[in-house]
């Protein structure tokens, strides 16, 4: 087990240090399980640079690593509903919050010399494979989860569950959805709402160019980010990382469509390639402050991105399916998200697995999640609540011209989901620093580039 864990943190610190490609910048592990340019956010929320520690709560102590601080505030206020509601098992948790490579790093060794570890963790999507290599450190979440199970989304704890155990309390589903800017559109004389297919989007964009002089385009494509491949597999039902053969294979029928798709929108300059690499930076940010571009996909989690970045253009974007291929398609995929997983060597593993579940998976907590992070949460009990659904005082609510949870609840059943395996760091990365930079930066032809790529994931499996 002690080699097998050493790998793993071999692996986590070759992620963190790589710099290579996407203009020179350093990469790390994404959300996604993919690399992305330094400088940019993790999961759901911006992680901490430093570490933060705090103590909340009066009963038996447990300690509690995360690496985004926003979740410790949340947990924190969690602390204080259980301990009302569970005077006989109260809890006093001390929250440390870790820069994201700096955590991870330090939970592996922790598992790998058997002591050190917290009593509970978040561990982001993208790592969660190399903690269930080995699922002997990890404390399962079955029993404590039982009460909610059979209002969460299923994939979601699939995502987090290992020979038949759940090892992980998911956050959000991560649905992902497209934005358009309202405002934009309807000055230049287009309605989103008759978007369905991805020629559609193309001939609106088209217009789009025609309408504005080309001042605005459509969208950006990503150079560091896989998240418009996820979406393209998705409408296929094709993954990566599952083969009938049990080996990776980037060269899928869904991937050459929709990198080609975008090749062309690049050509006829319809879109352009995305400041920074892609739209979840700074310089995405400004870019779209700046009405350079007319929509985007991403996961309904990129909501507070507008709160947080964006705040003056409330009342301008509209959140709707992402168009398809072919009509009857699933129109979106989970992308992204959180699990938080017990260790063994918690000396109290049972009332950590019961608090976190509650945290995270009780209609409380997902009220929570949804009031305080924005999220799309994965007690679907939620979606339909017309106390939440319908909150006036909401600020989200309050931010989008459509309703998130409309949206939500009409690709309910549409949702794919694409699997994070330990070669998904290996293939994200490729894409990332490599393959992406050739096709929409040197011209590449995707055939060639995809071929490339292919080579280097099979040297690593």
């Amino acid at each position: 087990m002690r080699k097998k864990l050493l790998s793993i943190f071999l692996c986590i610190v070759m992620a963190v240090t790589m710099l290579t490609g996407c203009g020179g910048k350093s990469t790390t592990t994404g959300k996604d399980g993919g690399s992305k340019k330094e400088d940019t956010k993790k999961d759901d929320e911006k992680p901490t640079a430093t570490p933060a520690v705090t103590t909340v709560g009066e009963g038996t102590p447990l300690e509690m690593w995360t690496f985004v601080e926003l979740h410790s505030k949340f947990y924190a206020k969690m602390v204080d509903k259980w301990n009302k509601e569970n005077p006989d098992k109260k809890v006093k948790i001390t929250f440390t919050t870790y820069p994201y490579a700096d955590m991870h790093n330090k939970l592996t060794m922790a598992l790998q010399t058997g002591e050190g570890a917290p009593d509970l963790c978040d561990v982001e999507i993208g790592q969660f494979p190399n903690f269930t290599k080995d699922t002997s450190s990890l404390y399962p979440l079955d029993d404590a989860i039982k009460p909610y199970q059979d209002k969460l989304v299923k994939a979601r704890l699939d995502i987090y569950s290992k020979d038949g155990k759940i090892y992980g309390a998911p956050t959000h589903v991560g649905a992902t959805v497209m934005y358009y800017n309202t405002k934009i559109l309807k000055q230049y004389g287009i309605d989103y709402t008759k978007i369905k297919t991805w020629d559609d989007y193309a001939a609106a964009g088209e217009k789009l160019k025609k309408a504005s002089n080309g001042k605005v385009m459509m969208t950006s494509v990503d150079t560091a980010s896989v998240d418009w491949m996820w979406i393209a597999m998705s409408e296929y039902g094709e993954d990566w990382t599952t083969t009938k053969d049990g080996k990776a294979n980037v060269q899928l029928k869904s991937v050459k469509k929709m990198l080609n798709m975008q090749a062309k929108w690049l050509k006829d300059k319809i879109a352009m390639v995305s400041p920074g690499g892609h739209v979840d930076m700074e310089e995405g940010f400004a870019n779209i402050g700046d009405g350079k571009i007319a929509s985007f996909p991403k996961a309904l989690w990129y909501m507070s991105r507008f709160l947080s970045y964006m705040p003056e253009m409330k009342g301008q974007w509209a959140i709707a399916p992402c168009p398809v291929f072919e009509e009857g398609q699933p129109r979106s995929v989970g992308i992204g998200g959180t699990g938080t997983i017990v260790t063994q060597q918690s000396k109290n593993a049972k009332l950590a697995a019961e608090f976190i579940a509650y945290a995270k998976c009780s209609e409380e907590g997902e009220k929570g999640i949804w009031n305080e992070l924005g999220f799309d949460v994965c007690n679907t009990s939620i979606w339909n609540d017309e106390s939440i659904t319908k909150d006036k005082t909401n600020k989200y609510l309050q931010y989008f011209v459509t309703n998130p949870f409309d949206v939500l609840n009409e690709v309910k059943d549409e949702i794919g989901k694409i699997n994070v395996k330990e070669i998904s760091t290996t293939i994200n990365s490729q894409m990332c620093d490599t393959t992406l930079n050739e096709i929409f930066e040197d011209g590449v032809s995707v055939d060639d580039a995809l071929q490339e790529a292919q080579d280097a994931v099979d040297s690593e499996q």
